[in-house]
C-alpha cells in the first residue's frame, strides 16, 4: 500500500526550549491538524539531549505506525539524536531552525549522527541560534536537504508567521519524500 498523504501518517511535534506557545506555528499546525501529537518534555527549560531523546523514544514506541517528525530548535537536535540511535517507524523529519549543536554542548553527540529517513533542514538567513551557513554543514552531516527560508529569525513566534504556509508546503514535500521511502523499503 502506498503512502499519499499527510494523514497516513502518524505526525509528532518536537518543540524546543520552552515548547512552542500559542502564536508558534507548530501549535497553529497541530489546530490545523488535530491528530498530530505534541511530545512534552517534563522540564522544558532544561535542554538535555539525552534526556529529550529518551522522551522521543518513549513517544515512538508507542506505535507502529510510519512516523513523521515536526521539529523546532533544540527539538531538531533531540530529533536527530534519536533517529541515529534508532527508530524503525521514523519515514521522515522536518527540521525548522535547528540550534546549533555547539551552543548546547552537544556537537561531539551529533556530528556523526546520520538520519536513516528524508530530512528537510530549513535555516533562516539571520537565525541568531544557528548561522545558515553551520545549518547547511549540519544538514549535510545528517544528510538532509537544506532549504533556505530567508531572513526569518528563528523561525518561531516572533517571526510571525501564522500558519506558515511554506513550511507546510514544505511537509508536504516531505510527504513525497517519504513515500517513495517507504516503496524503496518494500519487499518485492
Amino acid at each position: 500500500m502506498a503512502i499519499c498523504s499527510l494523514t497516513d501518517f502518524r505526525v509528532l511535534i518536537v518543540p524546543g526550549l520552552h515548547g512552542s506557545g500559542p502564536d508558534h506555528w507548530q501549535t497553529r499546525w497541530q489546530e490545523l491538524h488535530p491528530a498530530f501529537e505534541r511530545v512534552h518534555q517534563e522540564r522544558w527549560d532544561v535542554p538535555d539531549l539525552l534526556v529529550w531523546s529518551a522522551r522521543l523514544d518513549q513517544v515512538l514506541r508507542r506505535s507502529a505506525r510510519p512516523t513523521l517528525i515536526i521539529a523546532h530548535s533544540f527539538g531538531c537536535l533531540t530529533t536527530v539524536h534519536r533517529a541515529s540511535h534508532g527508530a524503525t517507524n521514523l519515514h521522515g523529519v522536518l527540521l525548522v531552525a535547528p540550534a546549533d549543536p555547539v551552543k548546547f554542548g552537544v556537537d561531539r553527540m551529533l556530528q556523526d549522527a546520520a538520519l536513516p529517513c528524508p530530512a528537510i533542514v530549513v535555516g533562516s538567513t539571520n537565525d541568531p541560534w544557528m548561522e545558515s551557513d553551520r545549518a547547511v554543514v549540519w544538514a549535510e552531516r545528517w544528510g538532509g536537504v537544506f532549504v533556505n527560508g530567508g531572513a526569518l529569525g528563528h523561525i518561531n513566534a516572533e517571526s510571525e508567521l501564522g500558519d506558515w504556509p511554506y513550511g507546510q508546503s514544505l511537509l508536504q514535500r516531505l510527504v513525497q519524500q517519504s513515500e517513495d521511502f517507504s516503496a524503496a523499503r518494500a519487499p518485492v
